[in-house]
């Protein structure tokens, strides 16, 4: 028979419209307010901590509708955003600062829907809200981090070429190097000159106390350090952000120093300035046990070390010489030490800083070697009416381990207090450091109202532009317009299921796709109607010209489909975000409506008219 799908194909089309109907339903169910409690060094979360909580919030007549406790943070779900925010306010005088409390919005997605990781797609920052926050990269302090890492590479290669050297000074982006003779000036000077091509190297002639070589980075150099501090600002601040499980931020350049970020559903800007105030730069040094940190207490610091504050409070002594950054961490796990059962993280370096590592511990063998965090902070103060930012530099060592044995690329950190710290440390390395510091230099938060605004316009523009089409292709097509009504409907339910299985983030231009895939959908439809109603006029059967319909119309759609697909995908590899979304959602409508119209409509059609025998189309 001409018109007739066989068994398996029908059951494979019930298959998938079953599936696309369980994973679009999430979406129906919407979002409770919420309080998420995560806890910070040293902290632990427990049953106990929830009942104290609860307790305090029931002495104030605030009722959770749900808590859900897991190894790392307490959920508590409340059926309005005034008892959430009540709650958060309760429970941060409760718990005080040894945890972080933050407002969210918790997707209300019944239990059976989750356990088969049925979840809503994201609404972006113009739908859900949240926070947007514009930084700026400080390239002065690139520039010299940038010249101190050279610096300490140059007295690396003097040493090791037994080239010796009085003094290696950094003075702005300048370098002098002074020598004991002329001799081991000009050695040096042709060496250096070979050696690090990206700085320009000439003798000091004023300098009349000794032989002096002067260094400073090539223009183009600095404009690469400039271009990088940027690119890989901007990579370190995803990894953290998708780290601690901001879902869909938005992060990109604006202008020559300055990154855009976007948080979807962060309702705390508190809370928010934390995650981006968590990304620092890491160094590992060596501890200086030759010299007693009581005298450089007391301010007989000697040459070559410098003292710092541990985290856990008391002072230590470590050498100056950097041995690696963060910036060379290519990968950090935490786990159990197999030996001690101790908390450890396994760190992997790149080429570079496994050789500096190599060395090092080839010749430092049960030596201790300490982690030091340096944090960049800005703090905003009124002075004389007018708000002025000072930044402070925060350096502490947050562990020391003792060297065990030779390693270079891979290696553990062990005396860790216990695992929540070694995952944090190790969400610290994994994520990598800011090869500059970064300034906030504005912020907003933009609420939900609004959101709540464009979600309403945009479900309604949706709305209205499938029922004008509906009633037009029933009214217009009569019996065969309504299956292209169902293939409608059901196209839209394939479009929100794709989108909530690939957990992308729907935007008001990812409405603007669907509402332009609404349109587009019965595009398909018309040409195949158009086409059988031609055949019909023809003088063919209505069963001839229901398959010549499909047949001879499919070139034309696949044609004209495949066209705007193309253009689809090059809107996504060159627009920006809101582009993006507009062409994810357009290239995903293309598809489903290519099945549902013409596989769809095909099995409505040999359902309705496959085995029957008939005069007369209602087309």
């Amino acid at each position: 028979m001409m018109n007739h799908f066989p068994a398996w194909k029908n059951l494979l089309i019930g298959i998938a419209l079953l599936i696309a109907v369980v994973y679009a339903a999430p979406n129906l169910y919407g979002d409770d307010p919420s309080v998420q409690i995560s806890p910070l060094r040293g902290a632990v979360i427990n049953s106990s901590l929830l009942g104290d909580v609860k307790e305090k919030l029931q002495s104030n007549n605030i009722i959770p509708l749900k808590e859900e406790l897991s190894a790392d943070q307490i959920l508590l779900r409340f059926s309005n955003t005034n008892d959430q925010l009540s709650a958060s306010d309760i429970i941060k005088d409760v718990l005080g600062n040894n945890y972080v409390v933050a407002l969210n919005l918790a997707p209300a997605t019944p239990q059976w829907l989750r356990s088969l990781n049925a979840a809503p797609m994201y609404l972006g920052l113009d739908l859900r809200g949240g926070v947007h926050f514009l930084l700026e990269v400080d390239m002065q302090a690139a520039e010299k981090q940038a010249v101190n890492r050279s610096a300490t590479d140059i007295r690396q290669y003097l040493r090791e070429n037994k080239l010796r050297y009085l003094s290696v000074l950094v003075n702005g982006g300048t370098v002098r190097i002074k020598f004991r003779n002329q001799d081991i000036h000009d050695a040096a000077l042709s060496k250096l000159s070979s050696q690090f091509r990206t700085w320009e190297f000439e003798a000091d002639s004023a300098n009349a106390s000794a032989p002096t070589v002067k260094a400073r980075m090539s223009a183009k150099e600095l404009v690469n350090i400039k271009k990088y501090a940027v690119q890989q600002n901007i990579i370190t601040l995803k990894n953290r952000v998708n780290e601690l499980g901001v879902a869909e931020p938005v992060i990109q350049r604006q202008g020559e120093n300055r990154i855009v970020v976007e948080l979807p559903g962060i309702q705390d800007t508190a809370r928010a300035k934390e995650i981006l105030g968590a990304t620092a730069t890491l160094e590992y040094h060596m501890v200086d046990t030759q010299h007693s940190v009581s005298a450089a207490i007391s301010g007989r610091v000697p040459l070559g070390a410098k003292l710092y504050n541990k985290r856990e409070g008391g002072k230590i002594l470590l050498k100056k010489q950097i041995i690696v950054t963060g910036s060379e961490i290519i990968d950090a796990s935490s786990g159990i030490e197999s030996d001690t059962g101790s908390a450890m993280v396994s760190v992997s370096l790149d080429g570079p800083g496994g050789k500096k590592m190599s060395k090092t511990t080839r010749e430092n063998i049960g030596k201790p070697m300490a982690v030091v965090f340096i944090e960049n902070r800005t703090e905003t103060k009124i002075v004389d009416g007018k708000p002025v930012r000072y930044k402070t530099v925060v350096e502490e060592v947050i562990n020391v381990a003792t060297i065990r044995g030779h390693f270079s690329n891979r290696f553990q950190t062990t005396g860790l207090d216990n695992s929540s710290e070694a995952r944090d440390l190790a969400l610290l390395l994994r994520a990598g450091a800011l090869a500059a510091p970064i300034d906030i230099v504005e912020e907003r938060t933009v609420g939900p109202s609004l959101g709540q605004d464009n979600i309403d316009m945009g479900f309604n523009s949706v709305l209205i532009g499938f029922a004008l089409v509906l009633i037009f292709m029933a009214v217009y097509y009569k019996t065969f317009g309504l299956f292209a009504d169902i293939a409608l409907a059901t196209n839209l339910i394939f479009i929100i299921a794709i989108l909530s299985l690939l957990q992308a983030t729907l935007t008001l231009p990812g409405i603007a796709g669907i509402v332009l895939t609404v349109g587009m959908a019965v595009d398909a439809n018309v040409l195949i109607f158009e086409r059988i109603k031609e055949e019909l006029r023809n003088g063919n059967s209505p069963q001839a010209s229901i398959h010549a319909g499909y047949e001879k119309a499919f070139s034309t759609i696949a044609d004209a489909n495949v066209t705007t697909l193309i253009a689809a995908v090059i809107l996504f590899g060159f627009g920006t975000g809101p582009i993006k979304g507009f062409a994810i959602t357009l290239s995903i409508g293309i598809l489903t409506s290519m099945f549902t119209a013409i596989v769809g409509t095909r099995a409505l059609v040999n359902a309705t008219y496959g085995s029957a025998q008939i005069d007369k189309l209602k087309i």
